[in-house]
């Protein structure tokens, strides 16, 4: 290990007891509303704070209140987690004014600005037309974005994308992607071409 990671790692340490006074908040808060109601709120006071203090405040918090959650993540400016039951990585990049729903963001993969990650693409039923789609519910479920993928700005991910995947900016991903080095584009977005056919 290099002086520079020592030297950052003891301030993601330092961080992380920072954060925790927030955690104990946020779970005692649970206790009287719903939970993802209280994340949220967290999460988007947290989004606003601006700079490095802000890129380890919320990456110490994130560690502390979601399942398996690095440290060692960057989430940008602006950036709101809408639900607990999500897990982030270690090497995560997040830019700034995503919106992330419930999933998996696995090791190294890049989100650039913009981009939203919905809890699946069943979120809303509709099919009874005599009660208001408000009404009627959903399914929400937990995508999964494997290793080393790279999401360009202003994507929407509905379902899973497998590793080493890149996609085009604003694209939209209705299905899941089950390429391994695939490159997509589109809306909805389809295969282009292989990384390793470059």
């Amino acid at each position: 290990m290099t002086i520079k990671q020592m030297i950052k790692r003891v301030v993601k340490t330092v961080f992380l007891f920072i954060a925790a006074p927030l955690y104990l908040i946020f779970l005692t808060l649970t206790l009287v509303s719903q939970e993802d109601s209280v994340f949220q709120g967290f999460s988007q006071a947290l989004s606003l704070i601006p700079g490095k203090i802000g890129t380890y405040l919320r990456a110490a918090f994130y560690r502390l209140a979601c399942p398996g959650t690095s440290d060692e993540i960057s989430v940008g400016f602006l950036t709101i987690l809408s639900h607990r039951d999500t897990t982030i990585q270690k090497g995560v990049y997040i830019g700034p004014q995503c919106n992330i729903g419930k999933c998996i963001i696995c090791e190294n993969t890049l989100l650039g600005s913009g981009v939203h990650i919905l809890s699946g693409n069943k979120q809303h039923s509709f099919r009874d037309i005599n009660i208001p789609i408000q009404q009627q519910g959903g399914v929400y479920r937990k995508v999964k974005i494997e290793c080393d993928c790279w999401i360009g700005n202003a994507s929407i991910i509905m379902s899973d994308i497998n590793k080493r995947s890149i996609i085009a900016s604003g694209s939209i991903i209705t299905k899941a992607l089950v390429e391994t080095d695939g490159i997509y584009a589109g809306q909805p977005a389809k295969l282009v071409r292989k990384r390793t056919d470059i």
